[in-house]
């Protein structure tokens, strides 16, 4: 039987190896590793645990709230509450940040987290997931506040997230690859299962909600067009359609077999770049993406380039195997130039 690698162990041998993992990332990530130990628990309660249904509560976006919504976000934020670590965090469900009362030293981290990935499938037992992005603080000044969270994605040190499926697992980049790990539920420890994971650069898979086709800009219809006639077309194969709804479920998909994912801009809301948030969505689930060969952009730019200028910043995304991601992009810079030359 092959030795089981626990996350501990992992950190540790990156920390040997490459040097880059300071011993407060390590904590921090097992931090938020256990807190995810922690809501996958409930999750698997589900209404045993009298834990679904909505809070009758909005978010900041005006998105209506589901209970575990705001059990896994207090369970975030109660894991990481007395880290000398930590200086901040940030939520896709909390209206600004949320400072650290440490007792220690300023932490040196930044963390951000979309605790539960998915609300909408949480009633019906689909896989949702908790997605999470760690900066560092790069102001040396005491105190901190939301201008130390606008950096762009490549600053970020550590990017993961947990799916809570048939199997619970988390998936970890702190920049040397991608790792997959299993939670044990005998033993309640993360086991390594998969390292180097690798995104094959050509798939015959898209991930998109067929229903918004008629709000699509252009590029992305012409896209979309030419898979669904297939073998017929321009591209000289078929092409499977899946859609789960839930981010971390589809993304973890294309990690496991490939595919490309697209949640574009649409011109329902002209005005918004697009629906995934960029700090807490976007920019981790690129850093994975790249980390296993892919390729992540919103139409035009690498989304880990992207300034972001507030903390609830929105962005279109189109992310997985590198040669579909690369085609839709170009599909948008040429309808950029034509655009600009009318």
């Amino acid at each position: 039987m092959p030795k089981r690698i626990s996350l501990t162990q992992y950190l540790v041998e990156q920390q040997r190896e490459h040097g880059h993992i300071p011993a407060q990332l390590r904590l921090l990530i097992e931090i938020v590793a256990r807190a995810c130990k922690r809501i996958a628990i409930a999750v698997n309660k589900g209404e045993l645990g009298e834990v679904l249904g909505s809070a009758d509560s909005e978010n900041v976006q005006g998105e209506v709230q589901k209970k575990l919504d705001i059990i896994s976000n207090e369970v975030l934020i109660e894991a990481n509450e007395w880290g000398g670590h930590l200086a901040a965090m940030a939520s896709e469900e909390m209206d600004t940040i949320h400072v650290v009362p440490n007792r220690y030293p300023q932490g040196e981290y930044l963390l951000m987290f979309d605790p539960l990935d998915g609300s909408s499938n949480i009633d019906v037992n689909v896989s949702i997931g908790t997605i999470f992005s760690v900066l560092r603080k790069v102001n040396n000044t005491r105190g901190v506040s939301e201008d130390d969270f606008m950096q762009p994605g490549k600053q970020q040190a550590a990017a993961g997230y947990c799916v809570y499926g048939p199997q619970t697992t988390l998936v970890l980049t702190v920049g040397q690859g991608v790792a997959m790990f299993t939670l044990d539920r005998e033993t309640g420890s993360w086991v390594l299962t998969q390292k180097d994971v690798s995104i094959p650069e050509d798939t015959k898979e898209f991930a998109i909600n067929m229903s918004n086709m008629r709000h699509w800009a252009p590029p992305v219809k012409r896209y979309i067009d030419e898979c669904l006639i297939g073998k017929e077309g321009p591209r000289g194969k078929d092409f499977n359609m899946r859609w789960v709804a839930s981010m971390v479920a589809d993304v973890h998909r294309i990690l496991t077999r490939g595919g490309i994912f697209m949640y574009p801009w649409d011109k329902r809301e002209p005005g918004k770049p697009g629906k995934l948030r960029l700090m807490y969505e976007a920019n981790p689930m690129a850093f994975l993406i790249e980390q296993a060969g892919g390729m992540a952009t919103n139409g035009t730019q690498r989304i880990m380039d992207i300034q972001p200028t507030k903390l609830h910043e929105r962005v279109s995304v189109i992310l997985g195997s590198r040669n579909e991601v690369r085609r839709v992009t170009e599909y948008h810079l040429d309808d950029a130039e034509k655009t600009s030359q009318a």
